[in-house]
């Protein structure tokens, strides 16, 4: 029996896609955004997507969806968003915009999970956001779970891949049982000094992306995101990984059948000639000082790749960098290879929604590097699937707000019944806050 693991504010999947690489098998995915929850049902077809918030879920409906009874679940993970920070003398938490984060603590409480893995933005580490993660192992605390402490910044660029990107993770387990351990990096950071003695340097961005066809050699891809080429160069070790040539490439994933002579996520980018002469004036390693783009250094790695804001948020584009070689920004899919994305995983078919997918991922690769640590920490040997899956409908990667929120049905009307035993259900999600956040003061 594999590990059984849930993902919370699943985005498209990166954390899954390392759960899974880890020997995990994730059972539910539970994504706001209807357009992710598309593309992680697409990528992910055995894995039950849950299109909402956890404000508004149990323990239970997560069961339920997954289809998974009373079973243990192993681990519990994600990045729930925090935006509010309280006055001098009250709790964090208390913050309205901080519930979400309450909710993470809630759920794996009510999944009664072995594990689980919290990963944020490095700047809660720092000045008064300290009070946050403070606050936030207090309520761990009460919930009946020890954290591995202290918790660390772990940056991509030292688990393989060609992205400086540093993430918070905090992860513990059930009180009386053994922790997970913070995993070891295994690569220096090409371009930078030589961090760790005895490692290696990881893949640079020419690593990432020398074996790809120049998008625009192809006509097609000005009104598609997709050609069938065979144009493909000779790959480095990291990219012959990401286009799956070998059984290690799949880790302890499951193969997905695929056809590896579509280069997918490839939309071009129409440019002016000015921006194209700006972008080639632009020295490798430096930032555009119009656009305030990042032009990659072949041997080096990608600056922190963003993911720009939805709709809500005035929808600004995501910034992708400039390519090392070319004069022009990448593509979907080379910002997919800078993110330790495989080449069989599939995002939104327009530019806007997949590069912002991409940078609201955690890198697979370090995903995988923390749930290894889980699990060891679970005492399980990991195994690899016999047999392979096939992807979702295609269709799901087509789909904007409307049709994606149509399809999930997030819109629909409820009835009165509904709203009834939704109204039971809020009322008693909002005691198991309040228990929690009264666990936190008596703490505190």
């Amino acid at each position: 029996m594999r590990p059984i693991g849930i993902d919370l504010f699943a985005g498209a999947g990166g954390l899954s896609l390392g759960f899974e690489q880890a020997g995990f098998d994730v059972k539910a995915a539970v994504e706001i955004d209807p357009v992710h929850c598309a593309v992680h049902k697409f990528n992910f077809p055995r894995t039950a997507v849950l299109p909402g918030s956890v404000a508004e879920l149990s323990g239970d409906d997560i069961r339920r969806a997954a289809g998974i009874g009373r079973q243990r679940v192993d681990c519990v993970f994600g990045g729930a968003p925090c935006q509010g920070f309280s006055l001098i003398g009250h709790r964090v938490l208390d913050d309205p915009r901080n519930r979400l984060v309450l909710d993470f603590v809630r759920i794996v409480r009510e999944l009664d999970a072995e594990t689980f893995v919290f990963e944020n933005v490095k700047g809660l580490t720092v000045g008064r956001h300290k009070r946050f993660l403070e606050e936030l192992v207090q309520a761990f605390d009460v919930a009946g779970y020890d954290c591995s402490l202290p918790w660390k910044v772990l940056n991509a660029g030292h688990y393989g891949t060609p992205q400086s990107r540093e993430r918070l993770i905090l992860m513990g387990g059930k009180k009386g049982r053994s922790l997970p351990s913070y995993p070891e990096p295994t690569s220096n950071i090409p371009g930078k000094k030589k961090r760790f003695s005895d490692l290696p340097f990881g893949p640079t961005a020419q690593d990432a992306l020398g074996d790809l066809p120049d998008a625009e050699s192809f006509a097609t891809l000005a009104s598609s995101d997709a050609v069938a080429t065979t144009r493909f160069g000779n790959p480095s070790a990291y990219a012959s990984e990401l286009r799956c040539l070998g059984n290690d490439a799949w880790h302890f994933g499951h193969p997905r059948d695929w056809n590896p002579a579509v280069l997918t996520s490839s939309a071009r980018t129409e440019h002016t000639d000015i921006s194209r002469r700006r972008f080639a004036e632009t020295e490798p390693g430096t930032v555009e000082p119009i656009s305030r783009l990042f032009r990659l250094p072949a041997n080096g790695v990608s600056n922190t790749l963003r993911a720009g804001t939805d709709g809500a948020r005035g929808a600004f584009t995501s910034p992708r960098p400039i390519h090392y070689r070319l004069a022009r920004c990448v593509t979907v899919r080379e910002m997919a290879r800078l993110h330790g994305f495989p080449d069989w995983f599939r995002f939104n078919v327009t530019k806007w929604h997949g590069a912002r997918q991409i940078g609201n991922a955690v890198p697979p690769p370090l995903a995988r590097a923390v749930a290894a640590q889980i699990v060891a920490a679970l005492g399980i040997e990991p195994l690899r699937p016999q047999t392979s899956i096939s992807l979702g409908d295609p269709a799901l990667l087509s789909f904007d707000l409307s049709a994606a929120s149509a399809h999930f049905e997030v819109a629909t009307p409820k009835s009165r019944r509904d709203r009834k035993s939704g109204a039971t259900k809020r009322k008693q999600i909002d005691i198991e806050r309040a228990r929690l956040l009264e666990g936190v003061e008596a703490h505190g």
